[in-house]
């Protein structure tokens, strides 16, 4: 099995609804994603998935939630912005918009960091 990955970084505010401390405040994170994708096999030239194309589809979603407030932002305005289910979301995202990949190729996980302590992980069920 192959197994690549990327990581990119942004900013962003959030406040949790219904969360009963100081998180339920309007803060911010610097946050970092990291999708892996895999495959049994590589494609023609020997890639599971160019580099290139899955930052851009990543740096993609990035633009629309760097230095924003994601309670304002679809999902988000009914979705709590958890680091959870923004790691759902760019699961969701990249699924969308990436490209077909070689056969049996898959994105197996997407973690965020909201610190450099504590992330929160989403793996597609099968």
């Amino acid at each position: 099995m192959f197994q690549v990955s990327v990581t990119e970084t942004f900013s962003s505010g959030h406040a949790l609804r219904g969360y009963n401390g100081k998180c339920e405040n309007v803060h911010g994170h610097n946050y970092r994603v990291q999708i892996e994708l895999a495959g049994p096999q590589l494609d023609n030239i020997g890639l599971l998935v160019d580099f290139t194309e899955l930052k851009r589809v990543l740096r993609g979603i990035i633009a629309v939630l760097d230095h924003q407030f994601l309670n304002d932002l679809e999902p988000f305005k009914t979705v709590n912005p958890s680091a959870e289910n923004l790691a759902k979301y760019f699961y969701d995202e990249t699924q969308r918009q990436l490209p077909s990949l070689p056969a049996g190729a898959h994105i197996t996980e997407v973690t965020v960091w909201e610190t450099d302590t504590a992330s929160a992980q989403f793996r597609p069920g099968k």
